[in-house]
């Protein structure tokens, strides 16, 4: 099988985003991912496991080139410390434990140092799951079915049937493969349609492409280590310190704050007056769009700030119908944008892959994503999962 990854640059922004300010901040601290299918009914040949491996070899055999550094150099926020430690950085094999020792047959677990760790995430899971569609099924059968829904898409907007405002594609982790998501991102961004427009994407080598916007500020685990990492926190404050964090490392630039990593009720304590005028605005990833949507909007309006001036990112498993609905609902009411993933980069017959690789723990202790759903989170230890609702619980009733 060729190579997958074939550029370091081919990562998500936000790895970028979050790396600056672990490089700054959090060098020291030390990290454990790992990786789980959610999906009943898939199963990884020790063939598989064998090209997974092989294929995570030849990532980490990679470095950036002068012409990626640059790229990234004028990004506004990106600093030159930063550029010049990516100068030297490269992905560590050493730090992988891959094996079929699980029941679905693909077990992954990644130790080391947060500031590599988390780059690993994303390229990874673009490698399982190009490697498993490759080899499960009649991949050029696929491929024709994907380009088919494509056009549909495309005519879908054109048409006018959805409206999207703007949006962006967040595929690479579970895409069909690095040409289709390709195809997708260019065909998308060179059409016109009537209130549509494919502004970026989340794949950095990409957004160089096809000159869109590269998009993406944290995820999860930022709020998660810096929040669970430190023995000394509560993590029913978590997102105070992520946010104190991210601040320091970026001001005003570069601020979309992700809300559910410990439930949005609980985010809404500290995203007071300072943070939620600091950061441009929010990003939904789970629970009821809708509902969430709403409560944003009052919060705002609770703290004299005019709604219409902030962006709410929606990125929580969308198709162009559902994005098309909640843009219709509120596109008068504040900046709306969309972060769309495998619906546009790996839309086929086949029911797409369900993986994560999420980090577990952060200097030798656990830590948990909650969400506002049940079912999004990760944690090996259920006492801690237990340790961190009351301590959510103690502080939504008393503080």
């Amino acid at each position: 099988m060729k190579q997958i990854i074939t550029s370091l640059l081919e990562n998500d922004l936000y790895k970028f985003s979050m790396g600056q300010a672990i490089y700054h901040q959090f060098s020291d601290y030390k990290t454990t991912w790992s990786f789980k299918c959610r999906n009943e009914d898939v199963f990884f040949s020790p063939e598989m496991v064998d090209e997974i491996k092989r294929q995570i070899k030849m990532y980490c055999d990679l470095r950036f080139n002068e012409d990626e550094l640059e790229y990234l150099n004028n990004i506004r926020w990106l600093k030159g410390s930063y550029i010049d430690f990516l100068r030297l950085w490269h992905p560590r094999f050493e730090d992988y434990e891959i094996s079929s020792d699980d029941p679905k047959g693909l077990s992954i677990e990644i130790k080391g140092t947060w500031l590599n760790t988390s780059m690993y995430e994303v390229p990874t899971l673009a490698i399982v799951n190009e490697v498993y569609f490759r080899m499960q099924y009649d991949y050029e059968e696929l491929e024709k079915e994907f380009k088919e829904k494509l056009q549909e898409k495309i005519k879908d907007l054109k048409t006018g049937k959805y409206n999207l405002g703007s949006f962006s594609e967040f595929g690479l982790r579970r895409r069909l493969s690095q040409d289709m998501q390709s195809l997708a991102i260019k065909e998308l961004s060179q059409n016109s349609y009537p209130d549509s427009k494919l502004v970026g994407t989340s794949n950095v080598l990409l957004a160089k492409k096809y000159h869109l916007t590269p998009v993406g500020t944290m995820a999860h685990e930022w709020v998660q280590a810096v929040g669970q990492g430190n023995q000394k926190h509560n993590p029913a404050y978590s997102n105070w310190y992520m946010m104190d964090a991210w601040v320091k490392e970026y001001g005003v630039l570069n601020g979309i704050a992700l809300t559910d990593t410990i439930t949005t009720d609980c985010f809404l304590k500290d995203f007071q007056l300072t943070y939620a005028t600091l950061f441009s605005g929010v990003r939904h990833d789970s629970g009821d769009p809708f509902i969430w949507g709403k409560v944003m909007i009052a919060h705002y309006e609770s703290l004299g700030i005019n709604p219409k001036e902030k962006t709410l990112l929606f990125s929580d498993s969308l198709n162009f119908e559902r994005a098309s609905k909640i843009y219709a609902y509120f596109k008068d009411k504040c900046k709306v944008a969309f972060g769309i993933g495998t619906y546009i980069s790996n839309d086929t017959a086949i029911e797409p892959l369900n993986i994560v690789l999420k980090i577990t723990k952060c200097n030798g202790r656990d830590v948990a994503k909650l969400s506002d759903v049940e079912g999004k989170g990760m944690c090996k230890n259920p006492a801690y999962i237990d340790y961190l609702r009351r301590c959510i619980n103690w502080r939504l009733n008393n503080d």
